[in-house]
């Protein structure tokens, strides 16, 4: 069953003369994954602990579904703090099952997911080990366990891939897939672009505390696509035009990267590309996250 969208609409929220979230405002929809990204100190943190209820924001609304936040509704929200925040000294295993019982999971299929989680993650081996002897990194698979326990209705996770290796980041992007397959809205900050641009189906972009940009990830990047063109060229990989208005920004083994100003023709620069040799390749080039972050925080 779909889960609704969740909406935040002009959440503000100072720490005494620092305002930390400036109408902060976005939607995160179900069966997507939405990537939060903005710099140390954006506001991405106070927003999530806005949502989840650790902090009550100055001013703004929180939405589930259209209907304001209560506190069953957000026990039905799986949380993933930055900072870890389960019992150092309980075994991994029995950890989860204490948690789902709380949240109102029956005793016997709290065990299953356990079991299936620790599975899925890799930490099968690790289950009845005190939570404080694993590494930091099987440390983190075991909080994004924890969040995932009670299959919620919506996903908020702080930086969750933080301080995973590949083969442990694949295994946490796997489970975050499968429950926005589900229809759960997920929302997750980190500052691995790359991860974020792979992963995600919309980007919420956050600068000193105000959202600049948000919406579908390839539509964010093809409206701040600008002028920029690739073009192979068979037998001349670096093939280098030279023509009024057109700088090359790169060009070697995977072609020809070229900017064009506003007085430039791009049919120009393929006109000049074909007559260098049969044209392999010719097409705008999307920004990057990490060049379109770059861009609307300038």
């Amino acid at each position: 069953m779909t889960s609704p969208s969740l909406q935040i609409t002009g959440l503000t929220h100072a720490f005494g003369d620092r305002t930390a979230l400036d109408q902060v405002g976005f939607e995160v929809r179900p069966g997507r994954l939405t990537g939060f990204v903005g710099a140390n100190g954006a506001g991405k943190t106070t927003t999530m602990r806005a949502i989840v209820g650790v902090l009550a924001p100055d001013a703004g609304e929180i939405a589930f579904g259209g209907r304001p936040m209560t506190l069953e509704v957000r026990r039905r929200i799986g949380y993933m703090p930055e900072e870890r925040g389960l019992y150092p000294k309980m075994k991994v295993a029995e950890q989860l099952v204490y948690l789902a019982r709380i949240l109102g999971v029956a005793k016997d299929q709290a065990q299953d997911r356990a079991d299936g989680l620790l599975e899925a993650l890799g930490l099968t081996d690790r289950r009845d080990d005190m939570l404080h002897t694993l590494s930091l990194g099987n440390q983190q698979r075991v909080q994004v366990a924890a969040a995932l326990i009670h299959e919620p209705d919506l996903l908020i996770l702080d930086e969750p891939f933080s301080g995973l290796d590949p083969i442990a980041m694949d295994a946490m992007a796997e489970r975050l897939r499968e429950r926005a397959d589900a229809g759960v809205p997920v929302l997750f900050s980190s500052h691995q672009l790359d991860l974020v641009e792979r992963l995600c189906d919309d980007l919420v972009l956050i600068h000193q505390g105000r959202v600049v940009a948000a919406g579908a990830a390839r539509a964010l990047r093809e409206e701040r696509a600008g002028r920029r063109y690739r073009v192979e060229v068979g037998g001349a990989p670096a093939w280098r035009p030279a023509l009024a208005g057109m700088t090359v920004i790169d060009a070697g083994a995977a072609g020809t990267l070229v900017d064009l100003d506003e007085t430039a023709d791009p049919q120009a620069l393929l006109a000049a590309a074909q007559a260098a040799g049969p044209v392999a390749h010719f097409s705008r080039t999307l920004p990057s996250l990490a060049d379109l972050f770059a861009e609307v925080v300038r």
